[in-house]
This record gives C-alpha cells, sequence and structure tokens, in this order.
C-alpha cells in the first residue's frame, strides 16, 4: 500500500504516515521489492572470457573543481570527451586499457583487437568476450573482428550491467585510484597516468577477489609459470 492509502485506511495524516515510513526505510515503493540475486562466477583459466568496457570522461585544459575546490573556476567549455577503453580477464583480472578519442566502432574494435593481441603476447588465448549492448559491440565490423580471433561474443541482458560486473568495478576502481586520485592540470596528464597505474594495477596491487594476489600472479599461478 502507498503512503496516501495506508494513511486513509488508519485515519492519519499523510505527513505522519510518510515520517514513519521515512524513519523505517519504507518511504518508497520500490524499497518493498526484492533485490535481485546477486550471481557471482570466476572463470577457471585466463581468456576464458573476458570483458570490455567503455567510461566516457570529460576532457580539460585547466585544473577542474576537483583540483581547485572552486566549482566556478577552472571550467574547460567544448573541450570534448576521452574514453576509457577497458578490457578485464575474468579469471585474473588482468587489465588492458587505452584512452581513445571515441567510442565508435572502427576504435573499438582496434581496441579489441590490440587488447587480444596483448594477451597472447603473454599466453592467453580468448575464447569469450563479454560487453553490454553498445551500437559498437554490435557493429559488423566488430563481429568480424570476433570471428578472426575465433571468440565468441557473450553479450549482457539489456538494463543488467552487473553481468558486466569486473568490468565495471574496474572502471570504479580506476576512476578512484587514477582519474580522481590527484588534480591532474589538463586531461593530456591525466591520460599519460593511465598506463603506469594500469601497470601498478596488475603488477603490484593485491587484489581482494582473489586472495590478496594481483592480476599476474594469479595468471602465472593458474597458467603454471614460474615467474
Amino acid at each position: 500500500m502507498s503512503g496516501p492509502r495506508i494513511a486513509q485506511a488508519l485515519g492519519m495524516a499523510v505527513s505522519t504516515v510518510g515520517v514513519v515510513l521515512r524513519r523505517l526505510g519504507l518511504g518508497k515503493l520500490a524499497n518493498l521489492d526484492p533485490k535481485p540475486e546477486v550471481i557471482r562466477y570466476e572463470r577457471a583459466a585466463p581468456g576464458e572470457m573476458i570483458h570490455l568496457d567503455i567510461k566516457k570522461l570529460g576532457r580539460f585544459d585547466k585544473a577542474g573543481h576537483r583540483a581547485t575546490g572552486d566549482r566556478q573556476a577552472g571550467r574547460s567549455y567544448r573541450a570534448g570527451w576521452d574514453f576509457l577503453h577497458v578490457c578485464v580477464d575474468d579469471a585474473s583480472r588482468l587489465a588492458y586499457t587505452e584512452i581513445l578519442p571515441s567510442e565508435r566502432k572502427e576504435d573499438t574494435t582496434a581496441f579489441l583487437e590490440r587488447a587480444l593481441a596483448w594477451l597472447a603476447r603473454h599466453g592467453i588465448a580468448v575464447e569469450r568476450v563479454m560487453t553490454d549492448n553498445g551500437s559498437a559491440y554490435r557493429s559488423e565490423l566488430f563481429r568480424q573482428a570476433l570471428a578472426h580471433a575465433q571468440a565468441r561474443h557473450v553479450r549482457t541482458r539489456p538494463y543488467t550491467p552487473r553481468t558486466n560486473g569486473k568490468a565495471e568495478r574496474f572502471i570504479q576502481t580506476s576512476l578512484r585510484e587514477w582519474a580522481y586520485a590527484k588534480p591532474y592540470a589538463s586531461s593530456a596528464e591525466r591520460t599519460q597516468a593511465i598506463g603506469p597505474w594500469t601497470d601498478a594495477y596488475n603488477l603490484t596491487r593485491p587484489h581482494a577477489g582473489i586472495k590478496g594476489l594481483t592480476p599476474w600472479q594469479r595468471v602465472n599461478n593458474l597458467l603454471g609459470n614460474d615467474t
């Protein structure tokens, strides 16, 4: 029942019922809906599945309010956008990143090809690629690249980004520890920092989801490498 219906049934003021419902955490009908079950999974070997995603970031040519604390100063009007493309291996959390000028099919497909080549150089052959349903990922160009790599395309269900959760979590970590971790003088300086940060993420940052190992340690353990 809604707040007004409860108030009518009890002969109470709607505002009084509203106060009580908010105090109980029931101020919205949506709060009564059961939470969707969190389905956790992890592939057994590197390359069985990789996750791709894209994050749009505003360009700037002067420090913004996150650095200065002043929302009126340091704005960069019409500076455009940078697009953080990420690839995360499901089993090891090993990550590959690039900052590209767009999220169009040409840039997105080229990123896929470079990510696959980078993983292959480290002994990882990709079997499945999970993405959301963005237009670039649904393009014929992207499909052809997957076919050439003999990789299966797995798409998330519409409106359920949590099914691509490892990429989503990686993006949130990168925003917290790279994009917004320090004041950058410009987006170009921020772009220069993504490579070293990703290297540190792979090589030195312990990951709780893989028992405190770094992604590289996890790769070596799963592939049976000594290094």
